[in-house]
């Protein structure tokens, strides 16, 4: 199928949407350049653990870029069948000073299973 040809996308309500890269208005890359390749369970930790990050941000901070998926970084490595997923807050994406924190050395390190069910959170990073 071309990238730009209608996709059908079933949506959780049901309801069928039909896509198209030419409706959107995007501009499909002839050469992808990946940021990096992950396999699927990596994914599914990295995604649990980045929902869990942004749950626990103040409720009157949504919206916010400093309680959003913009701030932050997303590591992923895996060891012994367990993925081990780092999420580092970035707030100079957000118009403060490089090297600005809103705490004291703020990071998040989680144990994920490849199933995407996170195990442990450390306090503290190794």
């Amino acid at each position: 199928m071309r990238p730009d040809a209608g996709v059908a996308v079933k949506q959780d309500g049901g309801g069928v949407v039909t896509l198209t890269g030419a409706d959107a208005g995007i501009q499909w890359p002839t050469d992808l350049q990946p940021l990096a390749t992950l396999d699927g369970p990596a994914v599914l930790a990295a995604h649990a653990v980045l929902q869990r990050v942004l749950a626990s941000f103040p409720k009157q901070d949504a919206g916010a870029c400093e309680s959003s998926a913009r701030s932050l970084d997303v590591v992923v490595g895996q060891e012994g069948g367990v993925y081990f997923v780092r999420i580092d807050r970035r707030i100079d994406r957000c118009g403060w000073p490089v090297g600005s924190s809103l705490e004291f050395d703020w990071f998040e390190l989680y144990a994920v299973s490849p199933e995407g069910k996170i195990l442990a959170r450390r306090a503290f990073m190794p």
